[in-house]
């Protein structure tokens, strides 16, 4: 016997499926990186001209999965991937809705949007399913121009790799500095609660890790892979897309992560470090993927300027 995966009322508007307004938890504010606080931590945000800690990107993505379930069914959990440009925060207290288009029959990528009352654009990209080849991210690597005059990423190069590491996620693990919290933690404020988080009512029998989850578990210990990014510098995730290619993953399965620099970008604020993690199970085959921008925000270096000086004149 399964359980429904979600019980939640979606709307009709126009050519949109949409959820309901929710209010996100922040979980981040004791977040640690590299001994300072992080863009989550209030007084840190403020300094850096946020109104205050921002809601971490991915928590948004549990509010698609039951839009993505109601078109897919059981191949979301399976073959769901969501792709996302975050275009502003979210603060703790502020409601947010996500949107997707309606598909046609057998339609396997879907464009996303989610904002807040006000209008306020969260994130926009696409959901989709399969082997869909062009995502919004794949789009947006193609369009991405050359990180000129980089400081805090000056050392690194496109194409360099890490050791695979091994990660898991067991419901009361505390999931380190970076995520100062346990799943079980996590479940009790998702927006999206689902018996198939945490009961074995589900079509594989075993509780499976949500996907705002996901990314927690493939970053849980990408501080240890010491690529050469000067700081300490604050960052921000601004792009972020999840994979999965034979899921759904497991609690208190252990998988192998294995990490890529693809691309370098930047703006006037950031310089950014595009990097694919690839997730592995216990027989090497290749379960999901997340490509992720992380964003390093000039001012909060303080050395930016000299060593600028000192690189290029």
């Amino acid at each position: 016997m399964t359980e429904p995966a979600f019980r939640i009322e979606i709307l009709e508007q126009g050519n949109l499926l949409v959820g309901p307004w929710r209010s996100p938890r922040q979980m981040l504010h004791a977040q640690v990186y590299d001994s300072h606080a992080s863009i989550h931590d209030e007084a840190t945000a403020q300094k850096l001209g946020f109104q205050g800690g921002t809601i971490e990107g991915p928590t948004h993505f549990s509010q698609f999965a039951p839009l993505c379930e109601r078109i897919w069914g059981q191949a979301w959990f399976e073959t769901g991937c969501l792709s996302a440009h975050y275009r502003n925060p979210a603060f703790e207290g502020e409601e947010v809705q996500a949107n997707i288009e309606k598909p046609n029959p057998g339609q396997t990528i879907c464009a996303i949007g989610m904002t807040k009352r006000d209008g306020t654009e969260i994130l926009r990209g696409t959901a989709s399913v399969g082997d869909v080849a062009e995502t919004a991210l794949s789009r947006r690597l193609g369009e991405l121009k050359p990180l000129a005059d980089p400081v805090i990423l000056a050392d690194l190069k496109v194409g360099m790799k890490v050791a695979r590491q091994t990660v898991r996620m067991d419901f009361d693990q505390h999931m380190g500095d970076l995520y100062p919290f346990s799943l079980a933690e996590k479940l009790k404020v998702i927006t999206e609660p689902s018996a198939y988080y945490s009961q074995e009512l589900n079509p594989w029998g075993r509780a499976i890790i949500p996907f705002e989850m996901l990314s927690v578990l493939f970053q849980y210990r990408a501080r240890e892979d010491k690529l050469p990014v000067r700081g300490p510098a604050v960052g921000l995730f601004a792009d972020q897309e999840i994979r999965l290619l034979r899921g759904p993953l497991f609690v208190g399965e252990t998988y192998f992560t294995e990490r890529e620099v693809v691309a370098l970008s930047g703006s006037r604020r950031t310089e950014s470090v595009w990097v694919r993690t690839t997730v592995f199970a216990k027989d090497d085959t290749p379960v999901a993927t997340m490509l992720l921008n992380m964003a390093s925000i000039k001012d909060s270096y303080a050395n930016y300027e000299r060593e600028h000086e000192a690189l290029y004149g």
